[in-house]
């Protein structure tokens, strides 16, 4: 009968205003909208969807958004090793085509914060001023931008300036810190670092310091560099001579002495060059890292916990 109908009708109506309730409270359906604003398809899976939540089949868990595909970085933490940047390097190198792209963006993933370069500038001391002392030390980072530019007053006094190479003059002795308060703070710089420099030694030496010879990268000794600037590649070549040939561009002229802070700088241009090459080079050089402690069954500390590692006379006493 047409009432019939119309109760029938009423009660589809009505269900159908608690289903669109529901699906506006688990957000399957705007508040503001009407199932008509939405598009019929939309709109079917929506009731679909609840249909077959209030049959008891699986329901749909409105209350979790999938969790967006895991990017793994390609960055190393701030404690990865020498071998582990040098191993990235080749990985990174094997990945692309050799393209300038990769190269040139190569060392930023593998975190710049942990180059530095140096440079130091020497004055003589001693018996008729042999002895070179520390009289000035510049540090730079991956950017060339200066990080430590300090004049040091060294231990000895001073017999020779050696000006027309060091550019160190009486005046720049009055600002001078003394040696022990320089290292200190140069140390600390260059701690857990990789440094640059070219005859690297002479500066270590100069600070009475001995860093790791893994995190060391001197220009002086990269062969790449010398094959590149077309010189021999057991020949000794200055850093005046390698900025000429390979970034074209003029060092350490004049009569004023040399500049640390260029030279530096210099030094980790020349770096950058060559930087992925030489880390891969150096990469399969590197010997087989040693097991990891924290997989080393041997060097978990709570096995000890267990019983079979208590003397048998605690044990008794302790029950």
């Amino acid at each position: 009968s047409p009432q019939g109908r119309s109760k029938k009708k009423s009660r589809k109506h009505q269900r159908f205003m608690e289903r669109r309730a529901l699906l506006e409270q688990k957000g399957l359906l705007s508040p503001r909208g009407r199932l008509g604003s939405q598009t019929p398809e939309a709109g079917l899976e929506a009731l679909t969807a609840l249909t077959k939540a209030n049959d008891g089949t699986a329901a749909p868990r409105c209350d979790k958004v999938p969790k967006p595909k895991r990017v793994v970085s390609a960055s190393l933490s701030p404690s990865a090793s020498p071998d582990s940047i040098a191993r990235h390097h080749s990985v990174l190198l094997s990945q692309g085509n050799g393209s300038s792209k990769r190269v040139r963006t190569s060392s930023l993933v593998l975190r710049p914060g942990k180059y530095v370069a140096i440079d130091c500038e020497m004055v003589g001391t001693g018996p008729q001023g042999r002895l070179s002392e520390l009289a000035r030390c510049s540090v730079v980072n991956y950017e060339g931008d200066v990080i430590y530019d300090k004049y040091v007053q060294p231990e000895l006094p001073i017999v020779d300036y050696r000006t027309r190479w060091s550019g160190i003059t009486k005046r720049h002795m009055k600002n001078a810190i003394p040696f022990k308060a320089a290292q200190a703070e140069i140390l600390k710089i260059l701690k857990d670092k990789i440094v640059v420099g070219h005859a690297i030694h002479n500066d270590f030496r100069a600070l009475k310091y001995f860093h790791p010879k893994d995190r060391t990268r001197d220009t002086s000794q990269i062969p790449v560099l010398k094959k590149r600037a077309g010189l021999p590649v057991r020949a000794n070549v200055s850093l005046k001579n390698l900025a000429r040939h390979l970034l074209h561009k003029k060092i350490q002229v004049g009569c004023k002495g040399h500049s640390s802070v260029e030279d530096a700088q210099t030094a980790m241009e020349l770096y950058r060059l060559v930087e992925v090459q030489w880390e891969k080079e150096l990469a399969h050089s590197l010997p087989p890292r040693p097991p990891s402690p924290v997989t080393d069954p041997s060097a978990d500390s709570s096995q000890y916990l267990d019983d079979q590692y208590w003397p048998t006379d605690l044990m008794a006493s302790g029950l």
